[in-house]
């Protein structure tokens, strides 16, 4: 049985622009490999409407799991839950229970919650809220698609209030060897283990360190009893 599939899709100009490093994806996608879901791309879009709507459309039909980062904020480029709303075709608007978070939150901190901070409670019709324990904005799902803020902190907390929810496949075990050769001379062999071990992932990853190349074979499968034939096979071939 293959594991379920995801896709994620990062949003913001300022991602795109260097001036934000993305740290969301090598999260999220190191909590996918323990939870036995596949992250099998990303896509990193502009802060423009129509592009948002055609990366969600196309991400939710070929993934079983799509998650999203940025652009639910209180400021006016925050356009995230407008764009899902439009690419499943509901409604979008205040919901109550959102606003009852953020009412009592902004009550809390003695601020008010103003017109900008409201936005942040439009939720697209039918969506179910995703808790958010940091700042308390709410994230929230459409059909396969989980919407998540892009501060990293809060994006973790929104990851593990969703993750639990979802059914997921074998972990991914992986299994590094450190060879001190090019991966000129190595390239034959690994293909004929690659061929022998087609059921796993075989990935080279070269290195120069003081003048010397190399570099390190990590195998990866589901299957630990074949990973660890694999790499006893590996290690064998370069002693």
């Amino acid at each position: 049985m293959t594991n379920p599939t995801a896709a994620m899709l990062v949003i913001g100009d300022e991602i795109l622009s260097g001036r934000t490093r993305d740290a969301n994806m090598h999260y999220l996608a190191q909590e996918l490999t323990k939870r036995g879901i596949d992250l099998c791309e990303v896509r990193i879009v502009a802060d423009v409407h129509e592009k948002i709507v055609h990366a969600v459309h196309a991400l939710s039909s070929d993934y079983d799991f799509v998650f999203t980062s940025g652009g639910i904020g209180p400021t006016h480029d925050d356009i995230t839950a407008d764009c899902i709303a439009e690419a499943f075709g509901v409604s979008i608007d205040v919901r109550d229970d959102a606003r009852a978070l953020l009412q009592a939150h902004y009550d809390r901190q003695g601020s008010e919650l103003n017109a900008a901070r409201l936005r942040m409670a439009r939720i697209p019709a039918g969506a179910t809220l995703i808790e958010n324990p940091v700042s308390i904005a709410p994230g929230f799902t459409v059909e396969n698609v989980h919407v998540m803020a892009g501060v990293p902190s809060v994006f973790q907390a929104m990851v593990a209030s969703v993750l639990p929810t979802l059914t997921g496949g074998a972990p991914l075990l992986s299994q590094t060897l450190r060879v001190q050769r090019g991966e000129g001379d190595i390239a034959g062999p690994l293909a004929e283990l690659a061929e022998a071990f087609s059921d796993l992932s075989i990935g080279s990853y070269p290195f120069q360190k003081d003048g010397v190349y190399g570099a390190n074979i990590v195998i990866r499968g589901s299957d630990g009893v074949r990973v660890d034939a694999a790499m006893a096979q590996l290690a064998e071939m370069f002693a």
